[in-house]
């Protein structure tokens, strides 16, 4: 698989605290790449040494074959959108994106139909002529992105790209972050799990500076490998023997309500399939599940495909929910 970035052993410290502790992965191109962590993960310390903006004490970045220390090899290529972008207030829009276009060496009308086809895509087009200050906070959020998007870049950072706004705004911009997959390799740090899950197929995983996991989404979640079943009625311990039997069944485990274990309310099960070489086909397996818990008289009434990222997460950090205490400065 063609790698887009590849960041490889990378450190920052800031006094006693170690930001980043030897952190490398490669992102995919053309992926999504999800990067979650709790507060004080370096998350956005990262982020900033990708984007040249702090130097690393160790390590490096590169991001199409470019070391982001020559940053300027990447201009127009590389773009980020950082948590708590900024506009004047009394600028017309269209004025304030044309004057970055401007800057790398479009002429006025190239800049404008620029920023035209632009606000068109994340349907501010109509807003072209108003000041910011006039905007609500979802729409600076969609400029924001508008800004991150002009020149056609190749690699976009997006940090927190949908935090404060409505589920309205926020589905909008991921529907527009998904369509964008097309022409661009998109890495998007959030603190959202579930909105990670949906919109991301590749992920890694930060916790107190370090690197806990980084991986295509469905193998973190083991989608096609875990089911969450729920059942018209309890197993009996005579048809767990049974369906274990089954061939690429690995596990059956009953799941409480409170999603651990078995005490409290039965809440279903969760079965884990072992798909090597020697068996048949996910789906082929889970046909074969279901069947027998037919015959057997038990309905599945639904059932979830893998684990939420947010089981995986608090799982792979010790119970550490993602957000939380606020972090030190600087190293979120």
């Amino acid at each position: 698989m063609e790698t887009a970035i590849s960041i490889k052993g990378v450190s920052k410290r800031f006094g006693r605290i170690q930001a980043l502790d030897t952190v490398g992965f490669d992102v995919p191109l053309r992926s999504i790449f999800g990067l979650v962590g709790p507060n004080g993960a370096g998350k956005t310390t990262l982020f900033s040494v990708m984007a040249n903006f702090l130097k690393a004490d160790g390590g490096q970045v590169e991001v199409l074959g470019i070391d982001t220390r020559r940053i300027g090899e990447l201009r127009g290529r590389l773009t980020i959108f950082p948590q708590d972008a900024q506009f004047q207030r009394n600028v017309p829009i269209l004025d304030q994106l044309a004057f970055f276009r401007r800057l790398d060496g479009r002429t006025r009308q190239q800049a404008e139909q620029e920023v035209i086809e632009t606000l068109q895509l994340v349907g501010l087009e109509a807003m072209a002529k108003r000041r910011v200050g006039t905007l609500s906070h979802g729409m600076i959020k969609r400029l924001g992105i508008a800004q991150a998007f002009l020149g056609h870049p190749e690699v976009i950072l997006l940090d927190e790209p949908t935090a404060g706004l409505d589920p309205a705004n926020a589905r909008q911009l991921r529907d527009l972050v998904k369509r964008l997959q097309e022409r661009a390799t998109i890495m998007v740090s959030s603190h959202n799990l579930a909105e990670v899950q949906e919109l991301c197929d590749h992920l890694a995983i930060l916790h107190q500076g370090k690197l806990i996991r980084a991986d295509a989404m469905d193998k973190i979640t083991q989608s096609g490998r875990e089911y969450d079943l729920v059942l018209s009625r309890p197993l009996q311990e005579r048809e767990v023997k049974q369906l274990r039997r089954l061939a690429g069944v690995r596990d059956i485990q009953a799941v409480a309500a409170n999603g651990a274990g078995t005490a409290g309310e039965l809440a279903g099960y969760r079965v884990t399939f072992d798909f090597s070489a020697d068996h048949a086909d996910p789906d082929v397996i889970r046909g074969a599940l279901f069947r027998s818990l037919l015959d057997a008289g038990i309905s599945p009434r639904q059932f979830g495909e893998g684990r939420s990222l947010e089981a995986r997460f608090l799982e792979m950090t010790g119970g550490v929910q993602a957000g939380g205490i606020a972090d030190q400065e600087g190293t979120s």
